[in-house]
């Protein structure tokens, strides 16, 4: 009888990532969600991030999110790495750009692997590098009439 470390269920995808992409327009979580399903995956995580209606100790009224034109390809980049590290049997991450209002989805990351606790540290790295090293800014505009630029995600 062969282990079930050796099927091929077990391993990463050969072509896992299934998503990237800047948007202009409003984020789905279904998408991500039906671009990382994979018959041989036990775990699925994403990550939705949204504008959230304060920051800092400040109301946040609104916020636009700009980008570099390589921030797409840093994107794919970080992904790549993120797939080199686990078992991942699909990817997507997808940011939006532009303004933004309280409640909308700013970004939204899922992957899935074959163990839930790879998908969760999969996922969790995925959102965390893109954050870091993703050249995209947030322009913030609190309620009390100051602004605010933030770098990367």
């Amino acid at each position: 009888m062969t282990a079930v470390s050796d099927h091929p269920g077990e391993r990463g995808a050969d072509d896992p990532v299934k998503l990237i992409g800047i948007r202009e327009s409003a984020l789905s979580v279904d998408e991500v969600f039906a671009a990382v399903g994979d018959d041989a995956a036990g775990g699925i995580a994403l990550f939705v991030g949204m504008v959230r209606n304060h920051d800092g100790g400040a109301d946040v009224d609104a916020l636009g999110y700009s980008c570099h034109p390589s921030a797409e390809a840093e994107m794919r980049r970080i992904a790549e790495k993120v797939v080199a590290e686990y078992p991942v049997r699909a990817l997507a991450a997808v940011h939006r750009v532009g303004d933004l209002r309280v409640g909308d989805l700013a970004v939204v990351v899922g992957v899935s692997c074959p163990h839930r606790g790879d998908a969760f540290e999969a996922c969790r790295k995925l959102i965390d590098d893109l954050k870091h090293e993703v050249p995209i800014w947030k322009h913030q505009k609190f309620s009390d009439g100051t602004e605010e630029w933030v770098g990367a995600c």
